[in-house]
């Protein structure tokens, strides 16, 4: 794969480390560019379109929750995938990261080998190709008042569209793939985040959470000690 084509946005306030993530990454091929603080990532975020942002979270001017925020809010962003490289750990910072609409949270120190791994795992999976679409057939699933539309990646609720972040909308299409099927929180971990994704253990039942602040609490049953299903109503 000619990993040229994909533009990544490296934001963090130490100099030293932009240098060194810039290095390795850039040897892998990627395409770099750098800021140093959340406001200057919200501004190249809009102008370049990465395809994905890397930003720690504390930082000064503005953190990475309030910038992951902000692109998120831009509908031209929408296939913008952001993950969030700090070395805070604490499982409140995690699950600020992912409700703010991040893809993956990766704890430093990390090995170059391992972080660039993450990084292409991160592309593979979310099949980003270089015009910053999504690869694979598109499709609407139809099940009960719901409607998954994947080529304009939002739901329609008896007609009225609702944009989620990725994760929510990779979370809720992979339950209503199969209704009234009990999906474990092991098969979950692994079809949205991947097998190699190291996430708090509340990452699940936030984004359980946020589903049904915005789609009601009818549609999601939680399985106790297992998992969750989509009801069909």
């Amino acid at each position: 794969m000619n990993w040229s084509n994909y533009k990544i946005l490296l934001v963090d306030d130490e100099k030293d480390i932009l240098e060194f993530l810039s290095y390795n990454l850039r040897n892998e091929g990627f395409n770099i560019l750098t800021a140093s603080n959340g406001r200057e990532a919200v501004r190249l975020a809009a102008e370049t379109k990465p395809h994905l942002v890397l930003m720690d979270v504390m930082m000064p001017e503005m953190d990475g929750i309030a910038a992951c925020e902000q692109i998120r809010s831009m509908k031209h962003m929408e296939e913008t995938l952001v993950a969030f490289l700090t070395a805070r750990g604490e499982d409140y910072s995690q699950i600020a990261g992912f409700e703010a609409g991040g893809d993956d949270y990766i704890t430093k120190p990390i090995k170059p080998k391992v972080l660039i791994s993450r990084v292409k795992a991160l592309l593979k999976r979310r099949g980003v190709n270089i015009e910053g679409a999504y690869s694979g057939e598109v499709t609407k699933i139809v099940a009960g008042d719901l409607v998954i539309d994947k080529e304009r990646y939002l739901v329609l609720k008896k007609g009225k569209e609702i944009t989620l972040p990725r994760k929510e909308f990779e979370l809720l299409s992979l339950l209503i793939s199969k209704p009234e099927k009990v999906f474990t929180r092991e098969e979950i971990f692994d079809r949205v985040w991947g097998e190699n994704i190291v996430v708090g253990d509340r990452t699940i039942d936030v984004h359980i959470r946020k589903l049904r602040e915005k789609l009601g609490d009818k549609y999601i049953h939680t399985v106790k000690g297992i998992g969750y299903k989509y009801l069909l109503s």
